[in-house]
C-alpha cells in the first residue's frame, strides 16, 4: 500500500502532544501546524490513527489543492476532480468549509458551490445526482480555503474523534474529550501511580486518564468513522489493526479517584465509566474536596477542572481558589496538581506560585493550565 498525506485537526495548544502521538504510532515526516499536524501513511495507518489518536478532532485525507480566482472558477476545479473514484452516483455526501480569505468570505455559499459542482458531474455524467445528508454521509469533504488557495480533503473521520462513544450523559459544562485527553499527556500522566480527579463532574478525566493507563485505544467504543462507507474501505484489514492496538492494552496497578460533592455527577460518571467498560479501574465517590485529604500513599497526580463563573455560577471566586490552595497545601502533600482556570484574576487567589503555566481554549474561553508541585514536609526540606 502506497503512502499519502494526512491532516490530523486538533484544538489550539495540543500540536506538539499530537505530533508526538503521532511519531510513537509510526507516522512519517510529521510537520506541526496551527491547530493541525500533517503527516504521512498508509491506508492501514489512517485506519490505525482514527483508533489510537487521543489529541485528534480529525483526520483528512487531502485529494487536490488549487488556486481559485472566483467563484467560478471554484466551481469548475471541483468539477474537474474524478468525483466518481470517491463516491457512487446514488451515494450521499456531506461538505464541511472553513474560509480565511479576503475574497471568498462566506463558508456556507462555498460549501454550496462545491455541492452543486459534485451533483451536476455526477448527473451530467450518469443521469443520476447524490444526495445531501448531513448527519451519516457516503463521503463527507472538507474544503479549506486560504486566501486563494484552495484545499479539498476527504474527512475519514466522520463525527468529530472527541466523541468516543462512552458518553450517555454529561453534566451542565463536561470537558471536551480531546482538551481532557490533552490536557493528561501533557501534565505526564503516564499510569505509574494513583491519580484523584477531585471534582470530576460527568467522568470526563477519570475515563481518559484510565485510558491512557491502560493504553487502551480512545475511539474503540466509537460507533462508525467515515472511512467505513469508502469505496476501498477494507473491513479485513480494519479488524487486523484494531485487534493489533487491543493487544497492546497493559495492566494497571494504581486506583483512579474521582470525587464530586453533586450525587447527579457521581451517578453520570459512574454510568459514563460504566460504559466505557473501565469500573474496574475507577472508583468514584461523592465528596466535597474541601473537606478530603490525601488517602493513598506515595505520589499523587492530580488533574481537574474546576467549576468556573462563565459557565456554572459560583458564588465567591476568590474564595473558591484559595480553598483549592489551602485544601493542597495542607491536606495532599507528594502531590503535583493540575488544573484548568479560565479566570486569570481569581487564580491569584491560589496562593501557591505555579511551576507551569500552559495558555489553551476551553471551548471559546482562553484558559490556562497551571501545575502546582505539592511537596512532603516543606520545600526546604524535600530539596535536601
Amino acid at each position: 500500500m502506497e503512502n499519502f498525506k494526512m491532516v490530523a485537526k486538533t484544538l489550539y495548544g495540543f500540536e506538539d502532544v499530537l505530533a508526538q502521538e503521532l511519531k510513537n504510532l509510526g507516522a512519517i515526516d510529521v510537520q506541526k501546524g496551527v491547530r493541525n499536524v500533517s503527516f504521512y501513511g498508509d491506508k492501514g495507518f489512517m485506519y490505525k490513527a482514527n483508533l489510537s489518536l487521543r489529541t485528534a478532532i480529525k483526520i483528512l485525507k487531502p485529494i487536490q489543492s488549487f488556486k481559485i480566482f472566483s467563484e467560478d472558477d471554484l466551481y469548475k476545479k471541483m468539477y474537474n476532480i474524478r468525483w466518481e473514484e470517491y463516491l457512487h452516483n446514488k451515494g450521499s455526501l456531506a461538505i464541511d468549509a472553513t474560509v480565511h480569505s479576503q475574497k471568498f468570505t462566506h463558508s456556507k455559499f462555498i460549501a454550496l458551490k462545491t455541492k452543486d459542482a459534485i451533483v451536476d458531474k455526477f448527473r451530467n455524467t450518469t443521469g443520476f445526482r447524490p444526495s445531501i445528508d448531513l448527519q451519516y454521509p457516503d463521503l463527507r469533504i472538507n474544503v479549506h480555503i486560504e486566501d486563494m488557495f484552495c484545499t479539498v480533503s476527504l474527512d475519514s473521520s466522520a463525527q468529530s474523534l472527541h466523541k468516543r462513544g462512552y458518553k450517555a450523559s454529561t453534566n451542565i459544562a463536561p470537558i471536551n474529550e480531546v482538551l481532557a485527553a490533552g490536557m493528561l499527556l501533557m501534565s505526564g500522566w503516564d499510569g505509574r501511580s494513583d491519580f484523584l480527579d477531585p471534582m470530576c463532574g460527568s467522568g470526563t478525566i477519570l475515563v481518559e486518564a484510565a485510558m491512557i493507563a491502560c493504553n487502551i485505544p480512545p475511539n474503540i467504543n466509537k460507533k462508525e468513522f467515515g472511512f467505513e462507507k469508502w469505496k476501498d474501505w477494507d473491513v479485513d484489514l480494519f479488524e487486523k489493526i484494531e485487534a493489533s492496538a487491543l493487544n497492546k492494552i497493559r495492566g494497571f496497578d494504581h486506583k483512579i479517584i474521582g470525587y464530586d460533592k453533586a450525587p447527579s455527577a457521581v451517578r453520570k460518571a459512574q454510568e459514563n465509566i460504566e460504559n466505557a467498560n473501565l469500573t474496574e479501574f475507577i472508583s468514584v465517590e461523592q465528596q466535597d474536596f474541601f473537606k478530603t485529604e490525601k488517602v493513598t500513599e506515595g505520589h499523587l497526580h492530580m488533574l481537574f477542572n474546576p467549576p468556573y463563573g462563565e459557565r456554572l455560577e459560583l458564588l465567591n471566586l476568590e474564595l473558591f481558589y484559595s480553598q483549592i490552595g489551602d485544601t493542597l497545601k495542607q491536606n495532599y502533600p507528594n502531590t503535583q496538581a493540575w488544573f484548568i482556570v479560565s479566570n486569570l484574576e481569581a487564580i491569584k487567589n491560589v496562593g501557591l506560585r505555579p511551576s507551569r503555566k500552559i495558555k489553551l481554549y476551553n471551548g471559546k474561553l482562553e484558559s490556562r493550565l497551571l501545575k502546582y508541585d505539592i511537596y512532603e514536609g516543606s520545600k526546604k526540606a524535600s530539596k535536601n
